[in-house]
Parts: C-alpha cells; structure tokens; sequence
C-alpha cells in the first residue's frame, strides 16, 4: 500500500491547492447528488417535476462548456476557478431557498446558472493540470482530481447520516444542504492559493477556431463517453428514488449506503494507477465496466420482489459492488481520451466532456420524466442504461486499441 500511495505525494503545490479547491465544490455537488431530491419531495415535487427542474442544470453545462472549451485555449484559467468557487455556493443557497418557498421560476435560472459557475471550475481543471504538471505524476494528478468527487459524497453521506440520525431535531435535510453550501465557499481558500505563472497552449482566433483542431480524433474519442452518459443520465440522478419509492429508503439511509459506496469508490480509484499498470487499459475499462453493467442488471430486478424484505438488501449490495466497478474506468478514459487526442485539442476535450456528460443528462433527464410520468417501472429505466453501457464499453475497447496502435507507431504527442 506504501508503495501505491507514494507517487500522489510527489504532487507539486499548486495542483494539491486546485484539487482541494476542487474537493470543497464537490462536496456542495455530492450534497446535491444525496440530498437535493429528497428536500423537493418533502416540499411536494414528482419525481417527473425534479427530473425537469435538474435537467436545465446539465442543459446549461452543455449550452457552456463547448464556447468555454474554446474560450480558454491559451489564456488564464485561475479567474474562472474564482468565479466558480463563488457562485457555485452562493447559487446553491438560492436553489435551497426557492425549492423551500416553490418559487419554480427561480428554480429554472438557479439551476441554470448554477450548471455554469460549476463548470468553470470542472472544465478548465484537467487541462491546467496536464499542462502544469510533470508527465510522470498525469496519471496520479488524473486519479486524485477524480477522487474528489467520490471522497466528499463519503464524507458528505457519512455527515448526513450521523446527523440526521442523531441530532434530526437540530439538523434536517435542508440545514445539511445549506451547511454544505457554506463549506463550498473553502474553494475560494485554496483557488487563492494557487501561485505559478501558468502555462497554456498556444492561442487561437476565435472566429477560425474550427482550422485548428484535429476533429476526427475528437469525433473518435467523445463517441463511448457519449453513449455511456445518455445512459447514466437515465439512472445516476434518479437512483435515490428508486430507493426511495421502489424500497422505501429514506434519505438518512440513502446516505448511509452513499457514504459506504463511495468510500469503495475512492479506494478503487486509488488503485487505477497499479491496474493500469499491472493489466493495461483494456482490462481496466472493459472488465471494470462490464461488471458493472452485470451489477446494474441485478440491481433493476429487484424492483420485482421489492415486496421482500431482503429485496433492499440486494439492492444496497448490487449498488454498492457497481459504483466502484464503473468508477475504476473513468481517470483511465479520460486519460486515454486526453492523450489520444493529443494536447492541442485537450481544452476542447474537457469541454466536449463536460457538455456530453450535462447534455446527454438533460435529454435523459427528459425521457426520464416522460417515461415515469407515462408509467414505465424504475426496472425499464434501468435496462436502458444497461444496453447503452454495454455498447459504450464495447466502443471504448476499439478506442484503447486505436490509441495503442497509434502510440505504437509514433502518431502521438
């Protein structure tokens, strides 16, 4: 264990500083993630109405981040991590407040606006990393900025349980938001922190921006993400209702069960770099993912003995075995996808990223309130998702030999 964990200690300064940075904003995102679907159904909302009001939050990510993407290619990108350690925080309060006095007009910009504030951090961040970082430590700096997420939905899911279960008349599910929301303001800290003369590619003419990227790599390599984010788009939002209305779990043992999976989410990611290493990128995507789609499948059928009472129990279980299984996949294919693109395309990559991801969301998010409030089961929703990953993962395998045989043969950066 020494061993794998030395390299993440050899991270200069000022990428520790971003990812703390980092680490406070997704602890107000995994307090959304947990909690924020609970507070619209203790204040009334259908889970088809939440579906709507959320998916203008990838709707704005994905209306943003392909203008920002070019945008920033060879500027500073440190005032857009202010602004973002800013209004991410402030924005959340205001969704906070309007969700408890259904002020649903509020409810649409909020959402809006906050889907922008956080990408002007998640975009521009993997970029200033790898180009102001040594190569050798990429693949730990990749790791870690992945890590942020699931380390604070544990920490988050942990905080909320212990709370909730024992001081529930001091602290309920809007007081937990509104403390997280504060502690994102922490961002603004360690943004500050962040002293280097940054380094950036090479400045483009934004009205000819179109002659200067590879777009055949970039087409090749956004393909699997997009087909794997339609289909978490259709299940990854929603999942706590489906333990909520399909097994009965309220949010205190949501997080409980959020906190524990993502505890193995973040050891899982700690160990990519030594899969990588030991098994290469194929069985480190495919395996990983293919498992995960087995896990997906048997956490869908339990909707149908959901009457049984250890139905729940399977369904924690299959969930738990299935988050650190897709997760291990994720720093490896954006790494895959950021070098085979090469590094005059990467801003665009972490944009185009970003915008599949928040785009494919937001039309999932609107099937999936079409297809609920026309009565299709949780089941269905999940089979979806499961077609859908199993396509993405056989497209990333055709993906990582592209990128092998073009390493091989001296085609990249």
């Amino acid at each position: 264990m020494k061993k794998i964990l030395r390299p993440y200690f050899g991270l200069e300064p000022h990428v520790r500083n971003i990812l703390m940075a980092d680490f406070f904003i997704q602890l107000v995102n995994s307090s959304f993630f947990l909690l924020l679907n609970y507070l619209m159904v203790d204040n009334g909302y259908k889970d088809h109405e939440i579906a709507n009001f959320r998916s203008y939050q990838y709707l704005a990510v994905m209306l943003f981040a392909f203008p920002l993407g070019i945008f920033i290619r060879g500027r500073k990108v440190k005032p857009l991590f202010y602004v973002s350690s800013i209004l991410t925080p402030v924005l959340s309060l205001v969704i906070i407040y309007a969700i408890s006095h259904k002020l649903d007009n509020v409810l649409y910009w909020s959402f809006s606006l906050w889907g922008a504030a956080y990408t002007c951090l998640q975009i521009p961040a993997l970029p200033f990393i790898l180009v102001n970082s040594r190569k050798e430590t990429h693949t730990e700096a990749i790791v870690v900025f992945f890590l942020t997420s699931s380390t604070s939905t544990a920490l988050c899911g942990l905080l909320n349980f212990a709370l909730h279960r024992y001081l529930s008349h001091v602290f309920d599910v809007k007081l937990l938001m509104q403390c997280f929301a504060v502690l994102g303001f922490a961002s603004f800290y360690f943004v500050h922190r962040i002293n280097i003369t940054e380094n950036s590619s090479t400045k483009i003419k934004l009205f000819n921006f179109h002659q200067h990227y590879d777009w055949r790599l970039i087409l090749r390599a956004m393909i699997p993400t997009l087909t794997i984010a339609v289909g978490a788009g259709f299940t990854i939002p929603f999942i706590n209702l489906f333990f909520l209305n399909v097994h009965h779990l309220e949010a205190d043992g949501f997080s409980l069960l959020g906190s524990f999976t993502f505890f193995l989410v973040t050891i899982s990611i700690i160990l990519v770099p030594e899969i990588k290493r030991r098994f290469g990128y194929g069985i480190a995507v495919t395996l990983a993912q293919g498992l995960s789609v087995f896990c997906l499948i048997m956490l869908a059928f339990t909707q149908y003995y959901s009457e049984l009472a250890v139905a729940v129990y399977l369904a924690g279980f299959f969930y738990v075995l299935r988050q650190p299984l897709m997760n291990i996949a994720a720093p490896v294919t954006s790494e895959v996808s950021m070098y085979y693109v090469g590094k005059r395309n990467q801003e665009l990559m972490s944009a185009i990223n970003s915008a599949i991801w928040s785009g494919s969301w937001f039309i999932s998010s609107q099937f999936f309130s079409m297809l609920r409030s026309g009565g299709m089961s949780y089941a269905g929703i999940f089979f979806i998702t499961a077609a859908l990953y199993s396509v993405g993962t056989l497209m990333y395998y055709l993906l990582i030999r592209d990128f092998e045989r073009r390493k091989k043969d001296g085609l990249m950066d």
